[in-house]
């Protein structure tokens, strides 16, 4: 099979087992181990001068990022070269759907709908603070169904067109690589005293690898509410305006693109409001979620799959092959 067939086949395969099958068990995702050292680490790490500090935390990316990219890369090398191809696409395919979702906050927000639906205001914000990090506590109708609505725009750059671009450009290792600075920087990327220099790196980490995701999903989302019948047309020049309404670089873009694209508002009380119209009701929960899915196949078909498929692969074989003749020199 040439490679870029199988490559083509990953990335469909990693669509449709993130669709039909969904994510790993929580006591068993990988990024929950990787959650678990980093927090390990966090606890150890004694905070000393800042550049001392500063240092420790970019150690600290490097030796769970090296990692976790090292199993990873071991365990597709070992069945490309024991089992055959079949089998390392499927594999291959497994390990790259771990580091993106597309349809998992439908999963978490349907029952958030159904408990606004009935006037279950406690439930919903219950199952709301599963998704968010602001209390949700006593929050009304409105601002829960914003904040699904807000953290699902969000996370179209930070769990989808961002983890599946570096694995365009370099495979299992791109993917990890970003997956594992989004997740420390959302441990450690705190500007206050405990993590204002251990999280320095990884905050900045982040930005940068964001930096294209955020600002390129305007275009999907463009397209993406063209062919849904949204407000297409408001979402560049919206985004645009509203690009700094978050204290990240980045978070502002998808956000306030989306809301445009609905036709709606989301407020964070105290931080920011982004769009315009009034705030979002359970059925634009589902209108936001049918959205950004939309735009996050667009751009895996688009950018990802052509990306991978003529790069990103032979640099992941490269480094499955790398580890393998390593293995060579002491077994």
């Amino acid at each position: 099979m040439d490679l870029w067939i199988s490559a083509v086949c990953i990335v469909v395969l990693a669509i449709l087992i993130d669709r039909f099958v969904g994510e790993v068990p929580n006591a068993i995702h990988p990024l929950r181990w990787i959650g678990n050292l980093v927090g390990f680490l966090d606890r150890h790490i004694r905070r000393t001068s800042r550049p001392a500090t500063v240092l420790k935390g970019m150690l600290s990316y490097l030796l769970v990022a090296v990692l976790y990219i090292f199993i990873s890369v071991a365990i597709s090398a070992l069945t490309r070269h024991f089992l055959g191809e079949i089998p390392w696409i499927i594999i291959s395919a497994f390990l790259f759907k771990v580091d993106f979702a597309i349809f998992s906050f439908r999963k978490h927000c349907i029952p958030i709908q159904r408990d606004l639906r009935n006037g279950d205001l406690d439930a919903a914000a219950a199952k709301t603070q599963m998704i968010v990090s602001r209390k949700t506590a006593g929050m009304d109708a409105d601002h829960i169904a914003s904040s699904c609505t807000e953290t699902i725009s969000e996370n179209l750059v930070d769990s989808v067109l961002s983890p599946t671009l570096y694995f365009g450009l370099l495979g299992l290792p791109g993917a990890i690589m970003f997956r594992c600075a989004n997740l420390m920087d959302a441990m450690w990327g705190y500007l206050n005293e405990k993590y204002g220099d251990l999280g320095f790196f990884v905050a900045k980490f982040d930005d940068v690898l964001g930096f294209i995701g955020s600002r390129i999903s305007l275009l999907f989302v463009t397209v993406a509410a063209f062919i849904l019948g949204m407000d297409w047309r408001r979402v560049i020049p919206m985004a645009r305006a509203g690009k700094d309404l978050t204290p990240s670089p980045n978070s502002a873009w998808s956000m306030v693109a989306c809301a445009a694209a609905l036709g709606i508002r989301m407020e964070k009380v105290g931080v920011y409001v982004m769009g315009e119209g009034d705030m979002p009701t359970a059925d634009d929960i589902t209108r936001c979620y049918h959205l950004v899915e939309l735009s996050s196949i667009l751009f895996i078909l688009c950018v990802t799959m052509p990306l991978y498929a003529f790069i990103g692969i032979d640099i992941q074989i490269l480094a499955e092959s790398l580890l393998l003749s390593i293995g060579g020199w002491f077994f």
